[in-house]
């Protein structure tokens, strides 16, 4: 029996990913949940697993092609007989001791669906739409927000009159330098991009495109920068007690399938400090002029991968002990790194935790992961006197 294996539905925010790698080619006997696609979205990069076992009879995708939900990816023979597929290796983590950091952030963001919309492609201007009937993704939407443009004001360029991200941007630069300031939510002005020097001239170069999650790191990152005030607060922390119940305890949590890392502990620390400071458990709305408490305690632990950086989140830390916390640290931070992260498992934190401590250091300041209000930076550990 020939069945068709087609893009699941991955989160309720994604609609459509590019191809990075198909890791299957016809003729492989393929095994159930054996990955048969890398994809990436605006949100995380990861492979797709088959639903079923079988003989691969056609591919129906290729590098690059970007794909929607519920569209062929390939076909299987299913009356076959397969063997299973070899399992990822695990990934360690680095430890560290405190450095805390924490900032007002700028507004919560539209719970709506994020769809890759095509760039400029036509030479000519779409016709603008009517009012209140512009096409336009939902990733430029929320762009048109954060710089204060109605989204019907902008002329679109992308294929069937849609207006784009690099529309939006576009038009936020052209009005930044040709109108004064409206009355309406205070907004940071966006500095216009600035073109690079030839840098051949100078001698040899060589240009890489920016994956996904890089470019919407770069974007995040400077928005947060530009709207989010910084506020660093460095402190030190005797951790002699802390050490000692990781060893007591190390081997437990190792048989449990966790690490008894500083970071696990850590999570378990900020869900209780959450409870007792709630406006670090909160995000500025400045449209409304309210300020959200959270009711939940979500938190994000950064991981760096050779994608870029991402922050899985911990759902409910608040409701897990430090054993369960650690397991599913250890389990979060290999499926991003082995590009099994789907964007589910990216949304909602509260608050971030950033260790260096696998890099050295004594002190940094992160930057907050807007629309959070704050974020836990942790260097290394170190001994050393104190006078008490």
């Amino acid at each position: 029996m020939i069945k068709e294996i087609r893009l699941p539905e991955i989160s309720e925010n994604i609609e459509t990913g590019d191809v990075i790698e198909v890791l299957v080619s016809v003729g492989d006997v393929i095994e159930e949940e054996q990955s048969i696609i890398e994809l990436e979205t605006d949100k995380a990069a990861f492979e797709v697993p088959s639903p079923v076992k079988g003989r691969v009879t056609e591919i129906n995708v290729e590098s690059g092609d970007k794909i929607n939900v519920g569209q062929v990816i390939l076909k299987v023979e299913t009356d076959l007989e397969t063997s299973a597929a070899p399992e990822k290796a695990t990934p360690s983590e680095g430890e560290a001791v405190t450095v805390a950091v924490a900032a007002s952030s700028a507004e919560t963001p539209a719970k709506e669906k994020t769809v890759r919309g095509a760039g400029p492609d036509a030479a000519v201007e779409s016709p603008k739409p009517a009012k209140g009937k512009v096409r336009a993704a939902p990733s430029a939407r929320q762009k048109a927000r954060e710089l204060g443009v109605d989204i019907n004001d902008v002329p679109p360029t992308g294929s069937g009159g849609r207006v784009s991200v690099k529309d939006v941007t576009k038009y936020a630069e052209m009005a930044a330098t040709t109108a004064a300031p409206t009355s309406g939510p205070v907004r940071s002005a966006t500095a216009a991009a600035r073109s690079l020097p030839d840098f051949m001239k100078w001698g040899e170069v060589e240009r890489r495109p920016m994956s996904n999650v890089r470019r919407i790191t770069a974007d995040s990152t400077g928005y947060a920068w530009v709207n989010v005030p910084k506020v660093t607060q460095y402190d030190r922390a005797d951790i002699t007690e802390l050490e000692k119940f990781r060893k007591e305890y190390g081997e437990k949590v190792k048989d449990a399938g966790g690490k008894l890392a500083v970071t696990s502990i850590l999570v378990k620390v900020i869900a209780s400090a959450l409870k007792a400071f709630p406006k670090f458990n909160a995000s500025l709305d400045t449209e409304k002029n309210e300020i959200i408490y959270k009711k939940y305690c979500h938190i994000g632990v950064a991981v760096d991968t050779e994608r870029g950086l991402l922050v899985p989140v911990i759902r409910d830390a608040d409701k897990k002990n430090i054993l369960q916390l650690s397991v599913e640290l250890v389990q979060m931070a290999e499926r991003a790194r082995n590009k099994k992260i789907t964007p589910e498992n990216l949304a909602g934190g509260c608050f971030t935790i950033s260790n260096l401590g696998g890099i050295g250091g004594t002190a940094f300041s992160p930057i907050v992961y807007w629309p959070q209000v704050a974020i836990l930076g942790v260097s290394r550990a170190a001994t050393g006197p104190v006078y008490i």
